[in-house]
């Protein structure tokens, strides 16, 4: 620890002060400055009244003083971690990137448990273009570190605000002080990591607004918007960080990401390859190249840029799983046996050894190894288990609410409301039921635009529930003229999708949550619910490595009653809206396309046209796993892929219950 000079003034009074300006450093840094400057009053050689000066002066947001009173510390006490994190730290916040990760390097080397040196070090290397040894730098092993399972647990207490203590457990425990830009962007980080993309982005805000500037946390706002889908606002993030240092790698990656997430794949392609025309050895943009030429159908190019990823990092899980994920590609021999010898520490990071468990899953599964297959299955969805678990206690309660909340005496009474605009069409149910391909099908017609899977309605029920808690369950309380708002908020968030054509396919699965609310706010939509046979789609589901928000899916009992929630709720709405929804039978879909496609097409209220039939030539961007799958003729492959792993789909069977078996569900 810092010497202290005031030992020799034998002064109970300035040793008090000095508590109080620690104590206060988290809670209030104005006050914890002022208590400093009055023992250096006393005692102007104290270092450390000094040195909590400077830590203070830099929470508090006054960085350049922050450096004067720290510069002269550092020079001083070059092993004392705690100053040179303090100063890395102001120098990141003036920008000063090679000094910050000079001092903050030094931090570790004092420190090498100190988890927030660690993480900070990183931020600062990857701004610096060392991308590999800022990934090293934030996968260090130590307590407090993202992948630390006890600081997830408490973290996860503070972002859902289960524990009045949270704040302070997390100060106590982890060292972590919200004041402190380098202790919020770890808890970002610690966020993100957990599926917590509204915390992480409520927190990184917090930083802009306290450090405009400071370019860790535009980048990691820009991440935390691209997962919540915002993607305009997620679009300026990066373009401010971009503007502090152009053509940084890791930024322009992500911008390209950004513009595949709004759907302009040709600016996603382009930013890829600008980043490896400077950066050739980048592997993130390969993989990214990968995603963007898989969208537009240029699948050998595709493969090509994934193989490249894996070969310029080769325990690079998310590539393999890209990869596997083409359903088209079959790993040979070698590759299989080099992908089960790839250490536990080639891939460190729990979420991407999780994807190369996925991976190696389906390599096994075309090899027929059907029970090492399902091993990695299940070990791949352990992994994501524990890093976003699943509710679902909580899914049942919802929908058992909207069941309560949404009869048919709701809907006779707002049988005016709602915006009277007809455009949007809805396709919506369970993942890998058939939704990209009913949307290939009317994206097929010429008065039709596929939007893919857009958050919109999902982000507007929450602004709901927001203004009227308890949400379903508060929705008589909702003003009728209120649904016709939330129609129009729809019709203007999507018309940037629309590209002057008059219907708009969203094929967001779970928009069937919210199916009564769609009726309430656009009644002259279409509502079309893709169902496939239960088994078939919900272990597809548990073979699928979703990059989120498919917590249900990984474990067979959840997904099981998951459908079971999906179904009945989707049973109501045929009960009280009779008629209203359209339901199409994966299976009767593959059986009988035309008649199929001509009855989807007359309940839309379009003209049938023949190339509704060909979808597959149709040339479109398809960004969801199903993309090979529509750009072939219909197929009965992949029908009955589950039945060589029935043998351990018991507990799906199990939480299916009666609709495992139910013949209807068949066809």
């Amino acid at each position: 620890m810092i010497a202290t000079g005031t030992r020799r003034l034998g002064n109970s009074t300035v040793q008090t002060m000095l508590a109080e300006a620690k104590r206060l450093l988290g809670a209030d840094p104005a006050a914890a400055a002022a208590c400093a400057r009055r023992v250096l009053a006393a005692d102007p050689h104290s270092v450390e009244a000094r040195f909590l000066l400077g830590a203070a002066l830099r929470r508090h947001g006054v960085w350049d003083e922050a450096r004067a009173v720290l510069a002269p510390l550092a020079a001083a006490t070059p092993r004392a971690w705690g100053v040179q994190y303090e100063y890395g730290m102001a120098l990141a916040a003036l920008g000063d990137g090679p000094a910050a990760a000079e001092a903050l390097d030094r931090a570790t080397r004092a420190n090498p448990a100190s988890s927030l040196a660690w993480h900070a070090l990183g931020d600062q290397l990857l701004l610096l273009g060392r991308s590999d040894a800022a990934r090293d730098a934030q996968a260090r092993r130590v307590p407090g570190c993202v992948a630390d399972q006890a600081l997830g647990v408490a973290a996860r207490a503070f972002f859902e605000g289960r524990e009045p203590d949270a704040r302070a457990t997390l100060h106590a425990r982890f060292g972590i002080d919200l004041n402190d830009l380098g202790a919020v962007r770890l808890l970002s980080d610690v966020a993100l990591q957990h599926g917590q993309f509204a915390a992480a982005e409520a927190l990184l805000a917090q930083a802009r607004r306290a450090a405009p500037d400071f370019v860790p946390a535009q980048f990691a706002h820009a991440i935390a918007l691209h997962r919540l889908e915002r993607g305009e606002d997620a679009l300026a993030a990066i373009g401010a960080a971009l503007q502090a240092l152009p053509g940084l790698a890791a930024l322009e990656t992500l911008a390209a990401a950004i513009h595949m997430q709004l759907g302009d794949v040709v600016a996603a392609i382009t930013a890829y390859q600008t980043v490896l025309a400077a950066t050739p050895d980048d592997a993130d943009a390969w993989h990214g190249l990968g995603h963007a030429l898989r969208a537009v159908g240029r699948q050998d190019e595709a493969v090509a840029a994934y193989r490249r990823a894996v070969a310029l990092r080769p325990g690079y899980g998310e590539a393999y799983w890209s990869l596997a994920n083409l359903k088209t590609v079959r790993f040979d021999a070698a590759e299989l046996t080099r992908m089960l010898a790839l250490p536990a520490a080639a891939t460190p990071d729990p979420a991407d050894r999780a994807y190369l468990d996925f991976a190696l899953g389906k390599a096994l599964e075309d090899e027929a190894r059907y029970a090492e297959s399902f091993a990695h299955y299940a070990r791949g969805n352990a992994a994501r288990a524990a890093l976003e678990p699943h509710d679902a206690a909580a899914m049942h309660r919802f929908v058992a609410d909207s069941i309560a909340a949404f009869d048919a005496d709701l809907f006779r009474r707002n049988a005016a409301a709602g915006c009277a605009e007809t455009g949007p069409i809805f396709v919506l149910g369970m993942p890998r039921s058939g939704s990209t391909l009913v949307e290939q099908i009317l994206a097929s017609h010429s008065a039709v635009d596929g939007a893919s899977e857009l958050p919109d309605i999902t982000t507007l029920a929450r602004e709901l529930a927001q203004r009227h808690p308890d949400y379903p369950g508060s929705i008589a309380q909702v003003p009728e003229a209120a649904f016709a708002a939330l129609g129009r908020a729809y019709i203007e968030r999507t018309a940037v999708h629309r590209a002057g054509k008059a219907w708009l396919v969203d094929k967001f699965p779970g928009n069937f949550l919210h199916t009564g609310l769609i009726q309430l706010m656009l009644p002259n939509a279409r509502i079309i619910d893709i169902r496939r046979d239960p088994m078939a789609c919900c272990f597809s589901l548990f073979k699928q490595a979703f990059a989120r928000g498919q917590a249900y899916s990984y474990d067979l009992a959840d997904l099981g009653h998951y459908y079971r929630d999906y179904v009945a709720l989707m049973a109501h709405f045929d009960a009280v809206l009779p008629g209203r929804v359209h339901r199409i039978g994966y299976e009767a879909l593959i059986d009988d396309p035309e008649t199929e496609i001509r009855r989807l097409l007359a309940y839309c209220g379009l003209p049938f046209e023949p190339q509704c039939l060909r979808f597959f030539e149709t040339g479109r961007a398809v960004r969801t796993p199903s993309s090979e799958q529509v750009r072939r003729p219909i197929n009965r492959d992949g029908l009955d892929q589950w039945r060589p792993f029935e043998a351990w789909l018991t507990p799906l069977a199990d939480g299916l219950g009666p609709l495992a078996k139910a013949p209807a569900n068949r066809h």
